[in-house]
């Protein structure tokens, strides 16, 4: 039997060298509050990139500076992040590594001095700030900033774009009854939720036609929230849109406690794969080869991503490939050490 984890994977016009990806994790690192790439960002992404990952999918990157999770965010919302993007991706996709960039607004999980947004003026959390319930005028500008990043995106030379629908934030907050009280065109029922992110999709693609993934939080963990049955029906909806991939993960949209495991968040990228008939990611404090190899070898899903794993062992596609019994090529300058 074949080793599946080393195997490539193509989506649309991108074929990715192994189906392993550096999962999208925020670094606040944009210590001038400009949103610009810093030195940070170019040694810990490209290390990665060295150590011979599929794809790496660049941290939650915001479209607007009111949609921030942080301060520190990486920021796609003005022309000026264009070149330290690209700077970025030419450094990554000198090691044959593909690239891809999260695309994001945080909503009323912004924490940020000033008015904060969001579908409904409900706070997160009582510590947190209660954000202003959006007009239509800001919901349609909003979309057209998620727009204009992947706009931006493109001019960087990503190859993949993925849109953060999960963990609480702003297209997740939409999604949710949790965090959506509207009554208008945009609430009350799971069609009109899914508008913002229906509408979203609509505005990107007309912009883009590379691969397209979408992060969405498979389980509220709350009994009067979404669970993943829902998200079947979401990620249906999406596959008509043309979303090509859909990254699983869970939880975040309100506080919740989440009995988490190594791949407890396969379960429900399995299912919405098998019943929505599209490809899913393999995620949650995934860390041994074997382990993935399995999720891959009983098409529980497509391709594992890995978050933590990766800040622990920039290289652990070699130590994969070791366990696996697998000999991958490493970059010429590390061959008397990579055997």
């Amino acid at each position: 039997m074949s080793v599946k984890l080393f195997s490539p994977y193509t989506v649309k016009n991108v074929t990715l060298k192994n189906r392993i990806v550096m999962s999208p994790m925020c670094m606040y690192s944009s210590h001038n509050q400009d949103g610009l790439v810093q030195n940070w960002h170019r040694t810990h992404y490209v290390s990665r990139a060295v150590g011979q990952v599929g794809l790496i999918i660049l941290e939650a990157t915001a479209v607007t500076p009111q949609g921030r999770i942080s301060p520190q965010d990486l920021g796609i919302w003005s022309d000026d992040h264009i070149e330290g993007l690209k700077v970025l991706v030419d450094l990554i996709k000198e090691n044959d590594v593909k690239t891809g960039i999260q695309i994001a607004h945080a909503g009323r999980k912004a924490e940020l001095e000033g008015e904060i947004v969001a579908p409904s003026a409900i706070a997160f959390n009582e510590k947190m700030k209660t954000p202003k319930e959006m007009t239509k005028a800001e919901i349609e500008e909003t979309i057209e900033a998620f727009k204009k990043g992947v706009e931006r995106a493109k001019k960087a030379g990503f190859d993949v774009i993925e849109l953060h629908g999960a963990h609480g934030y702003l297209i997740n907050q939409f999604l949710s009854p949790l965090s959506n009280l509207r009554t208008d065109e945009y609430g009350g029922t799971p069609e009109n939720r899914y508008r913002f992110l229906r509408e979203i999709i609509e505005a990107v693609k007309t912009v883009w036609d590379g691969p397209l993934f979408v992060r969405v939080s498979a389980n509220d963990y709350h009994e009067e929230g979404l669970t993943v049955q829902d998200y079947v029906t979401i990620a249906e909806w999406m596959k008509e849109q043309g979303v090509d991939f859909i990254d699983v993960s869970s939880g975040a949209v309100v506080p919740a406690r989440i009995h988490a495991y190594p791949g407890y968040q396969v379960k429900f990228a399995e299912k919405i794969k098998r019943e929505a008939k599209i490809d899913t990611s393999g995620l949650g404090l995934i860390t041994s080869p074997v382990h993935a190899e399995e999720i891959l070898q009983n098409e529980r899903a497509d391709l594992i991503f890995l978050a933590r794993e990766l800040l622990r062992d920039p290289y652990w596609p070699r130590t994969a490939a070791k366990e696996l019994g697998v000999k991958i090529e490493g970059p010429k300058q590390y061959e008397r050490g990579w055997i």
